[in-house]
């Protein structure tokens, strides 16, 4: 018994290699997918395939033949997109909740302070308009303590932080890539399958990465207690009043929102560039692939290194805090 010849048998691999049928696409009577692990039943072959999608096509049409399998789905996988899709919501609300509970008892004096500190402001301003000399030396005596300061903390991070911040990310990236790629079934919806995946890697990495941070953080106020440098001096109080309020005043810090989301954005653009460019060629759709994983790997590297160093210095700023407004994420 032999094989059909490409007229009627169209060879998915020949096509991902021509980038083109035989004949026509009309004409075609039968698709053989030869392409070893990438079957179409598998959603994330649709995203490497152009041709699954005419599989895609025809699942979707499928009659019932047995409760629950109409459109070539199956009950166990539909509760378990149902339950995956909800663990992840349900810790963000978690989250939320504490968060609330953490910030409910501060919320009103914290009001107070940015209040009162604002009109300070204020009225220091408008005073010190007639004694401009005393304002510049005091303002260039600020400014030389708290540069002061900043070289001191930066002199105190560990010279391996960042280097093992850089490290623990990329690990974190590929635990939570791995486990989310593994618990979706393989034979959900191709969006489905995407969105799940990106979901729970999400979801893993800001917290594993946030943790990792939050623990530098305390690293940082551990050993900057232990050393007690600074606890006296005046300078250092002067700064701990000037940057008390602003630590307080952000419940959640703008740097590492934009990072988090910088990374985010990065990791759905990158497998989405074939996409975009309209690449249905499988040598090209991969090449477009690793060069925006490339640009992700440089941002994450830069990024996990920052946002080390800036927690383990926020812990040395921190280091007479006893309480400080937490936000719904380690991140912050």
């Amino acid at each position: 018994m032999e094989r059909l010849s490409t007229l009627y048998n169209a060879d998915v691999g020949l096509y991902m290699l021509a980038n083109k049928w035989m004949v026509d696409e009309s004409e075609l009577h039968v698709i053989h997918y030869t392409l070893g692990p990438l079957k179409p039943w598998d959603w994330w072959t649709s995203w490497l395939l152009k041709p699954v999608d005419v599989w895609q096509d025809i699942r979707v049409k499928l009659e019932e033949s047995l409760p629950g399998t109409a459109g070539g789905t199956n009950p166990k996988d539909e509760f378990a997109v149902k339950v995956l899709f909800l663990l992840p919501l349900c810790a963000l609300l978690f989250c939320c909740y504490h968060s609330f509970l953490q910030t409910r008892d501060h919320f009103g004096s914290f009001c107070r302070t940015s209040l009162g500190d604002h009109i300070r402001h204020l009225y220091f301003k408008v005073r010190s308009v007639g004694s401009v000399a005393y304002t510049g030396v005091s303002s260039s005596s600020t400014i030389n303590s708290n540069h002061q300061f900043s070289n001191s903390a930066q002199l105190k991070v560990p010279a391996y932080l960042g280097g093992s911040s850089i490290v623990v990310c990329f690990m974190v990236a590929l635990v939570a890539f791995g486990i989310s790629f593994s618990i979706v079934p393989r034979q959900a919806m191709p969006w489905t399958g995407l969105l799940l995946v990106y979901e729970w890697t999400f979801t893993m990495f800001f917290l594993l990465f946030g943790g990792f941070l939050h623990l530098i953080y305390k690293w940082g106020k551990a050993t900057a207690f232990q050393a007690g440098s600074f606890s006296s001096d005046v300078e250092s109080s002067d700064y701990d009043s000037g940057k008390g309020h602003q630590r307080q005043a952000s419940a959640c810090d703008f740097v590492t929102w934009y990072y988090g989301m910088g990374m985010a954005l990065l990791a759905v653009i990158a497998p989405s560039l074939p996409a975009m460019f309209g690449v249905t060629a499988l040598f090209l759709r991969l090449g477009l692939m690793v060069a925006g994983g490339i640009v992700l790997a440089a941002f994450m590297t830069y990024a996990s290194e920052h946002l080390a160093i800036r927690s383990y210095l926020r812990g040395l700023e921190d280091r007479d805090t006893t309480t400080r407004l937490r936000s719904a994420c380690f991140l912050c």
